[in-house]
């Protein structure tokens, strides 16, 4: 979840400080609470602040220092609240190495403890300080920099992505386990990242690191090893994302932009998988697959509302599926065998609980699909097969154009595996990006939610296809507004949740004009009767105005497809609600955009 930049130039560099800077400036929409630099010359030149970046910023050297190595990070607090010094870079007694981590070391305490008899001393709460310190003993028993960074690594139980930085080296070193870490080969020297973006305005050539890999990173070399310290031969990759990809493009907020961006990203994800000539479907990576007896989709958050679209969309093509939160995916007690299939919806690729699901079913035999954003990146990697969503970089903590590009992705997906070519969804299809096109360009949310803003809470509901809708457009509300806001499947109304509605909890409804359409207006006349408005979002205003206190409008398409117009009508309302309360849309607070814990 937190952030690590890693450079090393010639010996001559004169622009580290700044490489750094803007390497976190690029990481801050992971989320994070404080940050930090540490810079090899002489010595080592430590800098770090709680609070964003203009804090660290404001205690930084106003020239650059003559060192040509170091490395940064943007920390989200875990160990210890957010402090100075909580933040890293952490360093040994004799300040000769500097950390950053990102994960979480479970043998931490125990490491600690014994440490502590040893006599070294502690500044901070965090699990990180245990990592110099390691090396620190190491050093003074050997004295060799590369095998004392090995023997703290090999100490270490959990997840983790480090990298250190010693006195008077010209070096950086690194290693990961289940936590990403990604090199960066520039024509003047070599980076590292927990995300491509960090460097992504040096260089598009990068390298991936694997589990248990470990990195020396020079000024003109990188030399990538396995746990036994034997040379692993590591392809370079080149990114086909751009600097522009990852600006604002004249919005205001990274959000507004990615939910404006969402026709582009519809149509790079379904560019070359409908066939003009007979209205089919074909997603390779999947077409040569056998219909499965049964799917498992795992996931988490907004992720998780699409594979519970997806799961119906199996279903409804007669395949018996299931949609589980990643972090309740237990293979011992739910039923799984070589004939199931397990795929793990992650717009990152790096989400803690959907990789260790994943890892789980690889375990017991399952086959495994990831449905990812993210070219490279763990889950990509770990599963027999992989389906990009092609969405583009999303800065905005809050998924928009991911979550739209994922279930047009899984849409896909279902059509191939059962062979279900459906000419006119496929067709359908083709349009949906005119279509999201349309809502954008009309939505009347920005005024229904500066009528709303001052409300004590929030209710989305939906039936069918739409309910992942109305889940989601709950947990963008929560996530940006941080007022209370809740989803649910329509019909579970009177089971509860209208004793909570009053007229100062507007309710949305999603309520096209399909098989549940009738149920939805008995629904919406549930809540008419306790005063609470009642905005409904609706291909059919004509039958609702009349029922509503105000209709967004979204185009008729297939049923199965118009929870995606009828999300996009919904993000725009916490966009707009949320900016109308003044918050912190694109880095909420207390949230992340890469969950890389458990």
């Amino acid at each position: 979840m937190c952030g690590i930049i890693g450079y090393v130039g010639s010996p001559t560099s004169d622009n580290t400080l700044e490489i750094l800077t803007d390497g976190l400036s690029r990481l801050e929409y992971r989320g994070y609470d404080s940050t930090g630099v540490a810079i090899s010359n002489s010595s080592l030149d430590v800098y770090k602040r709680r609070g964003e970046l203009t804090e660290l910023e404001d205690v930084l050297p106003d020239q650059s220092t003559n060192g040509s190595a170091g490395i940064g990070h943007t920390r989200w607090s875990t160990h210890g609240p957010p402090t100075d010094e909580n933040a890293h870079p952490h360093t040994d007694c004799n300040e000769t190495v500097a950390v950053v981590h990102n994960g979480i070391i479970e043998n931490y305490q125990q490491l600690r403890e014994t440490l502590e008899a040893d006599g070294h001393e502690f500044d901070s709460e965090t699990d990180t300080e245990i990592i110099p310190h390691l090396i620190e003993a190491a050093l003074e028993r050997d004295g060799d920099i590369e095998r004392a960074f090995r023997y703290a690594i090999t100490m270490l139980e959990g997840s983790y992505a480090v990298a250190a930085v010693f006195s008077g080296r010209d070096e950086v070193y690194a290693a990961r386990n289940q936590s990403p870490l990604v090199v960066g080969i520039g024509d003047d020297g070599y980076f590292l990242a927990s995300d491509i973006p960090a460097f992504l305005d040096y260089t598009e050539d990068v390298v991936y690191l694997e589990n248990g890999q470990f990195a020396a990173i020079r000024s003109d070399s990188i030399q990538i090893s396995d746990e036994r310290g034997a040379p692993v031969e590591t392809p370079v990759e080149t990114v086909d994302w751009s600097t522009e990809d990852t600006g604002k493009s004249g919005h205001e907020r990274y959000m507004l932009k990615e939910i404006y961006e969402q026709p582009r990203a519809l149509r790079k994800c379904l560019q070359g998988r409908l066939r003009e000539s007979d209205g089919s479907v074909s997603i390779e990576a999947v077409e040569d697959m056998e219909k499965p007896k049964q799917i498992h989709v795992v996931a988490c958050g907004t992720s998780y509302h699409a594979s519970l679209y997806a799961a119906r969309l199996f279903r409804d093509r007669g395949v018996p599926s299931t949609a589980f939160m990643a972090s309740e995916y237990d293979v011992d007690t739910i039923p799984i065998d070589t004939e199931t299939l397990v795929v793990g919806v992650t717009q990152s690729g790096e989400t803690a609980d959907t990789l260790e699901a994943l890892r789980e079913a690889n375990r017991v035999g399952a086959e495994t699909l990831s449905v990812t954003n993210v070219t490279g990146s763990s889950a990509s990697r770990e599963t027999d097969r992989v389906v990009y969503i092609r969405a583009g970089p999303e800065i905005g903590v809050a998924a928009t154009k991911t979550f739209a590009a994922q279930l047009v992705a899984l849409a896909m997906i279902s059509i191939t595996l059962t062979n279900d070519s459906a000419a006119t969804f496929v067709e359908a299809l083709r349009t949906l990006p005119e279509l999201v096109q349309s809502v954008l360009d009309r939505s009347r949310a920005k005024e229904i939610a500066t009528e709303y803003a001052d409300s004590d809470a929030y209710f989305f509901i939906g039936r069918g296809y739409n309910a992942p809708a109305a889940l989601e457009g709950a947990l963008k509300t929560k996530e940006i507004t941080y007022k209370h806001a809740e989803g649910f499947s329509a019909g579970e109304l009177k089971h509860g949740p209208l004793a909570l509605v009053t007229d100062k909890t507007p309710v949305f409804a999603v309520i096209p004009r399909d098989g549940n359409f009738e149920k939805m207006v008995g629904n919406v006349k549930e809540v008419e009767a306790r005063e609470a408005p009642v905005i409904a979002v609706t291909d059919a205003a004509e039958a609702v105005e009349p029922l509503a206190d105000h209709v967004l409008r979204i185009p008729q398409t297939d049923r199965r497809l118009a929870p995606i117009l009828a999300n996009v009508q919904l993000q725009l309302v916490s966009y707009w609600i949320a900016n109308e309360l003044g918050r912190s849309i694109d880095k909420p607070r207390n949230l992340a955009k890469s969950v890389t814990v458990k």
